[in-house]
């Protein structure tokens, strides 16, 4: 069950705004691609996991056809800018990762749920993707996806783009 389900976004809506650094420490902010490009925004539970480590490969090896496509990638997680970079670097991924340690994207997003792991209660991201246009308005909202030819997925929702 979502957190924030009653937040969840819908096509058609303005992407929430975001500020958020990079493995490299580096400011990413949705205001960069306003009017020059299309991004994939894509939310992950864990880095260094099996599903996201599939994920962010199958996202990294189509990098070239998303950037054909004029659209950038980027993936968040809860995770720390140092575990990013030893998650890139272990996998040689290059799509950017993004560190949302306060979590206040993953709830403008609406991709938080509550889970309960060893008696306690846990938010957790539920693996989640948003295809941005030039114009900042989010085009697909994809909740709770699978990561196993997701990335493949979103490729061909991006070509039909126009």
């Amino acid at each position: 069950m979502l957190v924030a389900g009653i937040n969840m976004l819908q096509p058609g809506a303005a992407a929430p705004t975001f500020d958020l650094p990079d493995a490299d420490m580096e400011m990413v902010s949705l205001a960069r691609f306003k009017g020059k490009r299309n991004l994939v925004l894509y939310f992950y539970p864990k880095d260094d996991t099996p599903g996201c480590t599939l994920e962010a490969i199958d996202f990294s090896e189509l990098e070239d056809e998303f950037e054909r496509l004029d659209t950038v990638v980027l993936g968040v997680s809860l995770d720390d800018c140092m575990s990013h970079g030893s998650f890139r670097d272990k996998h040689g991924l290059s799509v950017r990762l993004l560190a949302d340690l306060d979590a206040d994207v993953c709830r403008k997003y609406g991709v938080l749920q509550e889970r309960e792991m060893n008696g306690k209660r846990r938010h957790c991201i539920s693996r989640s993707t948003f295809v941005i246009d030039r114009k900042g308005v989010i085009r697909h909202a994809l909740y709770g996806v699978n990561a196993r030819g997701h990335a493949h997925e979103v490729l061909e929702l991006v070509r039909k783009l126009r």
